[in-house]
């Protein structure tokens, strides 16, 4: 298999990071194809834990090449302090390379999004993420890796020019400039360190691919928070979905003989913008707390509600995975019912669908439509070998998961370490 994607099948939060760690043995390259610092991957394994934002997740494989893509866009910072943090801790990072072709988020970006959330935003991370891909469709104000290529003074100058341009913009609305020239002389003390990693990533992975190297491309968020088939505007600002790995890599389609999907046993969200599986009782707060359901990025509570299927149902449509790696199916332990969305009733007019619409205001009217599960009692997870060995009642849930979705679950997670992973037989 040339290559193999991991992506989201919700709103994000699904652990992706865990089973990029998981597969990262069996594969030579692992490749961070899309956003920025807003999405957080943990991975654990043998006592060691890294929350990652930019760095791939397959840092604890220091021989294999790792690689962010042309579809992320990068904080200088963020990504120096990550660096660091896995170096110190005993994990080289001489493979890394970074596209050149991936652009930077710089201080201005940062600034204006606070003000633009702060006037009726969407409640976003204030982490630069929409400027900084508004930039680069924008195509006249952008800063990429290749700028920090340049020479010395040739990037000051084009970062002072920009930062003036972005300072205007920010006085008009209210805002307090950013020091260009401060901006300039940190981001080449910064160049300095970066240049060795910054390469032509699209010829390195297609190379690859062609002497039969088995990559691996790790999505961030999940389905419903891609630019242009999720809960717009309450998205990300690139694409999450399978389409974005080949335009945030530059691999073809062709090459991508996998999709593993990741998705959780029941549903979060982080953030604004309606979530029809809601739960705002103490079974939701009953699973936030076991399910310690708090941003890596930012801290925040997640949203938490029942499964619903018409969203995976949706996400699968649009990513095609070949299989499922369902994750924290023990936070349902010893739940004596649970329960599944499997359509929609929309509000006032009795009518059901089982499509997810592609607008906001008629899915905030879409009430869910529960099929109902008898329970199954806390047991020991390290004791079971394979399906059979799972309680009945979990075999009935994660059967019907199957038969709604159309495709198969490979992987159930029970924990956040490595280790505390099953695969199914």
């Amino acid at each position: 298999m040339p290559a193999t994607l991991v992506i989201g099948m919700q709103w994000g939060d699904e652990a992706k990071g865990k089973i990029v760690d998981i597969l990262a043995h069996d594969h030579d390259y692992v490749v961070r194809f899309n956003g920025g610092d807003n999405a957080g991957h943990t991975i654990r394994s043998g006592g060691v834990t890294f929350k990652l934002h930019l760095v791939p997740s397959g840092v604890m494989y220091p021989d294999k090449p790792k690689v962010i893509a042309n579809g992320v866009v990068v904080n200088l910072k963020t990504l120096l302090a990550e660096m660091k943090e896995v170096e110190a801790a005993g994990y080289p990072l001489k493979s890394l390379a970074i596209s050149e072709s991936a652009h930077i988020i710089m201080p201005w970006h940062i600034v204006l999004d606070g003000i633009e959330d702060e006037r009726g935003g969407i409640g976003t991370t204030k982490k630069g993420i929409g400027p900084a891909y508004a930039d680069k469709a924008a195509r006249v104000t952008a800063i990429r890796m290749a700028d920090l290529l340049l020479g010395e003074l040739e990037l000051r100058e084009k970062i002072e020019r920009i930062g003036a341009i972005k300072n205007s913009i920010i006085e008009a609305l209210g805002g307090e400039a950013v020091d260009a020239a401060k901006i300039a002389e940190e981001t080449a003390a910064s160049a300095r360190v970066i240049r060795p990693y910054i390469k032509d990533t699209r010829f390195m992975l297609n190379d690859a691919l062609a002497k039969g190297k088995r990559v691996l491309l790790e999505g961030a968020q999940g389905g419903l928070l891609d630019v242009d088939h999720g809960t717009y505007p309450y998205v990300t600002s690139s694409n999450m979905t399978a389409g974005g790995a080949c335009t945030g890599t530059g691999i073809p389609p062709s090459k991508i003989d996998k999709v593993v999907g990741v998705a959780k046993a029941y549903t979060t969200r982080v953030g604004s913008g309606p979530f029809p599986t809601e739960l705002t009782d103490e079974t939701g707060e009953k699973i936030r707390q076991k399910g310690a359901e708090f941003g890596t990025t930012t801290g925040r509570p997640r949203r938490c509600g029942w499964l619903d299927l018409v969203v995976l149902r949706y996400t699968a449509m649009l990513n095609c995975p070949d299989e499922l790696a369902l994750i924290k199916l023990d936070v349902l332990d010893g739940m004596k019912e649970l329960k599944a969305c499997t359509e929609y009733e929309m509000e006032g007019t009795g009518r059901k669908t089982k499509q997810f619409p592609s607008d906001i205001n008629a899915l905030a009217k879409m009430k869910p439509v529960y099929k109902s599960f008898k329970g199954w009692p806390a047991f020991d997870w390290k004791s079971v070998k394979g399906r059979k060995g799972l309680p009945k009642e979990m075999q009935e849930y994660l059967s019907f998961i199957e038969k709604e979705t159309g495709v198969p679950i490979k992987f159930v997670s029970y924990g956040p370490a490595r280790e505390e992973t099953l695969v199914l037989d």
